[in-house]
Order: structure tokens, then C-alpha cells, then sequence
């Protein structure tokens, strides 16, 4: 009876987390839209101490897949379930981001504040925390998951949205010869319909994610990331009109034909 008692309080704070966590994240995204956060091309000096963005990039998203993985009980964990392919595709992503990506984005001498870091490794700690217990503590998939509508749609979102963030990312990455720090108009590939297609592949994999988990921890992962990125993808679409004059005028925000 002990034990029963402690897993619905366990559970019941649980929820109360992610709830009162989901509603930051709105109030989050809501203070995103009338000021963009002071990274990359919207870096200043006002924000105090600085480090390499490479670095910036690598702590930020280590942490989470850190924090995910200490609430996985490896060894007594069953692999043998529809979970194991929803944390390989978490890491695969987290992989890619925390290894690959600051290895190959090409900005030589740029920074990025230090509060910023530390407030995206609290960001990530935190998510990387409730879905790390959730899957340790929460989550049963039973072996016909694999063949349900949701676990189908969510990895073919998934991973259609890892594709599209990629690519773009990529596209992005090439516009600059080495050595070189400037901007230049995207063109190509999404970028004929919308001035951030990696914001919009981001938010598909991770509303694909929250499909496929069909859980509480996923769908507040998947506003967290609409929180900072729908911000983000105005915020560029704005800069880019002010900064280049001859602009595509029909290239939508994010999503095409759209807006």
C-alpha cells in the first residue's frame, strides 16, 4: 500500500510539473514574440559574459540527452518495447545537434552570451528530465503500438522533420565560404517558399515525437519548441526584409502558401 500510495503522489506531482511547465512555456513564447533572443544574428554585447558558439552549442544540447539518459534504468529497462525506437530517434537528434552541428556551422569569432547557454541548459535539463522519467517511470507501449495510427504518423513526422531541419540547416551552413561571417538570401530547396525551413523540419519532427509518445512530456517538448521557435522564424523573416531590399516578397514566414 506504501508503494502504491508514493507512485500516484509520484505521478500526481508529475503531472503538476509538466502542467505549471507547459504554461511557461507559453508565457515564454509570448515574451519571444516582442523580443528575439540575443543569439546568432540577434547577438549584442548587453548581455554580459560570452563563450564560442560552438561550445555554447555542444553544452546546450549535451545536457539534455544527459539528463534523459540518468533517469534510464539501463539494465533492468525492457528494450524489447515500441519505447526503445522512441529514444534511439531522441538521440539520433541529439546526437546530430550536440556533435555534428557545432563542428559544422561556420562562424568564426561569433559568440554567444553566456546566460543564454546556461538558460538553454536549464531548458534542456528540464525537458530532458521529464521525458527521461517518463520513460523510465510512466510509459507502457505494448508491442501493437508499433502498428497504431499515431506511432506510424508521429516517426513518419519525425523523421521527415529531422530531413527538412537538416537540409535547410545544411543549405544554410554552405551560403558561407570558410572563414567568411556574413549573410546572404537562402535560396533553393524550401527556401523558395519560407525564410526558415529548418525552423519549420524542427517543429514537425518534435510535433511528430509528441504523436508518436502520444504523452504529457512529449506535447510540452513539442510547445516549448513552437515557444522559441514561431518567435525565431518571425524574428528572421522580419530581418531579412529589413536587411535585403530586393527580398523575395512571396516567401512566406514558415509555413507555404500560407504564412
Amino acid at each position: 500500500m506504501g508503494i502504491f500510495i508514493f507512485k500516484i503522489y509520484s505521478l500526481t506531482t508529475y503531472l503538476i510539473f509538466i502542467f505549471s511547465w507547459i504554461v511557461i512555456g507559453i508565457v515564454t513564447g509570448l515574451y519571444l514574440l516582442r523580443k528575439a533572443a540575443p543569439y546568432g544574428r540577434y547577438h549584442t554585447d548587453k548581455w554580459g559574459p560570452v563563450v564560442s558558439n560552438r561550445l555554447g552549442w555542444f553544452l546546450m544540447e549535451a545536457t539534455v540527452m544527459a539528463a534523459f539518459a540518468a533517469w534510464i534504468p539501463f539494465r533492468r529497462f525492457n528494450w524489447h518495447t515500441p519505447a526503445t525506437v522512441m529514444i534511439i530517434l531522441f538521440f539520433i537528434h541529439y546526437l546530430h545537434r550536440s556533435l555534428v552541428y557545432p563542428l559544422l556551422i561556420r562562424t568564426k569569432g561569433k559568440k554567444m552570451p553566456l546566460i543564454i547557454m546556461l538558460a538553454a541548459m536549464i531548458f534542456n535539463l528540464v525537458n530532458g528530465s521529464l521525458l527521461g522519467s517518463w520513460f523510465a517511470d510512466f510509459a507502457h507501449y505494448p508491442e501493437s503500438w508499433y502498428s497504431s495510427p499515431l506511432f506510424i504518423c508521429g516517426t513518419l513526422l519525425f523523421v521527415s522533420g529531422m530531413l527538412i531541419n537538416r537540409t535547410a540547416d545544411y543549405h544554410l551552413i554552405h551560403l558561407r565560404k570558410s572563414g567568411e561571417t556574413g549573410y546572404q538570401i537562402p535560396q533553393g530547396g524550401l527556401f523558395r517558399w519560407v525564410s526558415s525551413p529548418n525552423l519549420l523540419g524542427e517543429i514537425i519532427e518534435w510535433g511528430g515525437f509528441a504523436l508518436l509518445t502520444w504523452s504529457l512530456p512529449g506535447l510540452a517538448f513539442f510547445i516549448w519548441t513552437c515557444a522559441n521557435l514561431l518567435p525565431r522564424a518571425l524574428a528572421n523573416h522580419r530581418w531579412y526584409q529589413q536587411k535585403f531590399p530586393a527580398y523575395p516578397p512571396g516567401r512566406k514566414r514558415l509555413l507555404p502558401f500560407i504564412w
